[in-house]
């Protein structure tokens, strides 16, 4: 009589398996938009990449002084055709804004129906544009002339903002008021280290949190700000970006060349993730909440996908040419959609912008 009861070894074979990272998508290239003018310049770089939340539009800012505007599905190949359109950032922009310095931050502002959004600089500024018109209504220079690395709005009426910079602060200001009157300032380290990254819970809870170059990220309850009610502490050097994922959980990423998932009720962590190379710059991370896929840049001209489940990347694509100079330095997935199609766009420092459109295999 033969006995079905599994071996240790059978299941441990079985466990490691389970850890092994599976591609369930297939990642095509739609669309590749450049400027023939800057190939290979680092004047083009592109800092951040946003999409509006209803998908329609993609905003796109920089070094270059500008913010440009797209409408998404005219980047996209029609129906018929099997590959990718090759565009030039002149034709392809539906418009620009001039701004007058270079961009680290931009959020398209809740309630505005896409008509207002908000950038924050390397001169220390925030301001917001009406699309518009095209114009700049809102000025914020509350820094002390120190880069504003991240701002964002949050969640709930009234909107508020949020600011982190070189300054070693994270300001919160109301919109409404002219000059943005601040509500609260923190200051998460008595170095006075630079705040990177700044993100309300998008999911309209009272958390905000913060990524530090103290190595470590904060979270902070709105309605009292003196203290931190969160401190995630696992990273080895900077924490540059920090996206929720759902209402408890967060992800990291930091110039450790890691990610890092964590439970912000109990301030657990919960996977850290390797693969790309981060050890000195920016290179964006984006969360797609619907499928559970981060992506990310890399300093090896890469952009890497992982699924939250593993700690190995499921997908790598190199931008041309792979591990020369050049470098992955934002990156956003669109938040519509269905469960079993999803985008990412990434963009390099050589102002390159790449459409990836994924499907859903198993």
């Amino acid at each position: 009589m033969g006995n079905d009861k599994p071996t240790p070894q059978t299941t441990q074979q079985e466990e490691e398996e389970d850890q092994r990272p599976r591609l369930e998508w297939d990642f095509s290239l739609s669309a590749v938009v450049s400027s023939s003018t800057a190939a290979g310049n680092f004047s083009d770089t592109l800092g951040v990449i946003e999409f509006d939340p209803s998908g329609t539009f993609l905003a796109t800012g920089g070094i270059s002084r500008k913010i440009r505007i797209y409408k998404f599905n005219s980047l996209l190949p029609n129906g018929s055709s099997s590959s990718s359109n090759l565009l030039d950032h002149g034709s392809a922009c539906d418009y620009y804004i001039c701004t007058p310095a270079k961009l680290s931050s931009l959020r398209w502002k809740p309630g505005s129906s896409g008509g207002v959004i908000g950038s924050g600089d390397y001169d220390g500024v925030v301001m917001e544009y009406d699309l518009e018109r095209r114009i700049p209504v809102f000025e914020r220079d509350e820094h002390g002339g120190r880069r504003v690395w991240s701002m964002d709005y949050s969640h709930w009426d009234p909107v508020m903002g949020a600011s982190g910079s070189d300054d070693g602060t994270m300001q919160m200001w109301d919109p409404r008021c002219d000059g943005g009157r601040c509500v609260a300032t923190v200051q998460p380290t008595a170095a006075r280290n630079p705040v990177c990254c700044v993100e309300f819970n998008p999911f309209g809870g009272a958390l905000i949190a913060v990524g530090c170059a103290d190595r470590k990220a904060y979270g902070y309850d709105v309605r009292r700000m003196n203290e931190p009610v969160m401190v995630l502490d696992g990273h080895q050097k900077t924490v540059t970006y920090v996206r929720f994922l759902d209402h408890h959980t967060v992800v990291t990423s930091g110039t450790d060349g890691c990610l890092k998932m964590w439970d912000t009720e109990d301030q657990r962590l919960l996977r850290t993730y390797k693969g790309h190379a981060n050890r000195r710059r920016f290179t964006g991370l984006s969360v797609w909440r619907n499928g559970g896929l981060f992506g990310c840049g890399s300093e090896d001209n890469q952009v890497f996908v992982y699924d939250k489940r593993w700690g190995e990347p499921v997908w790598v694509r190199g931008f041309e040419p792979v591990g020369e100079q050049g470098f992955v330095s934002s990156v956003c997935w669109s938040q519509v959609g269905e469960d079993d199609e999803c985008t990412l766009v990434a963009g390099g420092s050589d102002g390159m912008l790449q459409v990836f459109s994924g499907k859903r295999t198993s």
